[in-house]
């Protein structure tokens, strides 16, 4: 088997921004494992984090798993608006999740909603002046309720839909 090799400290910026471009170009396990990468020599390095996070919410449709990854990442932001924040954004892609398998799998959409509206209401509470981000993704959530007018609670405990390959 093969070893990873290390990043040196000096290389960790441009690491980074190839790691955006990754996830720009949809190609987010790239960007995951540059992160990793990162983390690796610069634990709690709050881009990576948050580049990682972002990374792994982006494959919440093809693997719901990285949700739960994803969620264990924003408990180590720094700040309580960017824990809010992200965790909101993590609940939202949930919810689209959800919603793009149609059928039995888009049960849940509505709580997942809910939980992101929660998250970002509590960070635009706690929000930097003059960052609205909060606001436009609460928008965006109340968008999709208002074009899905049959999603309602469901009565039932809500869990992850399971995705045949």
């Amino acid at each position: 088997m093969f070893d990873l090799k290390p990043l040196s400290q000096d290389a960790v910026e441009s690491a980074l921004a190839k790691a955006e471009r990754y996830r720009l170009l949809n190609e987010p396990g790239e960007a995951e494992s540059i992160c990793l990468d990162v983390l690796d020599v610069n634990p709690g390095n709050q881009q990576a984090l948050i580049v990682l996070l972002l990374a792994l919410s982006d494959q919440i449709r093809e693997v719901p798993a990285a949700a739960a990854r994803a969620q264990q990442i924003a408990s180590q932001l720094a700040t309580e608006y960017e824990r809010c924040y992200y965790n909101g954004l993590i609940a939202e892609r949930r919810a689209k999740a959800h919603l793009s398998h149609g059928g039995v799998a888009a049960r849940g959409a509505y709580e997942w909603l809910m939980d992101a509206l929660e998250y970002f209401g509590r960070a635009e509470r706690v929000r930097p002046a003059g960052n609205d981000d909060a606001i436009l993704r609460w928008n965006a959530c109340v968008r999709v309720l208002q074009q899905h007018p049959h999603l309602q609670p469901v009565e039932t405990e809500r869990e992850e839909p399971q995705f045949l390959e």
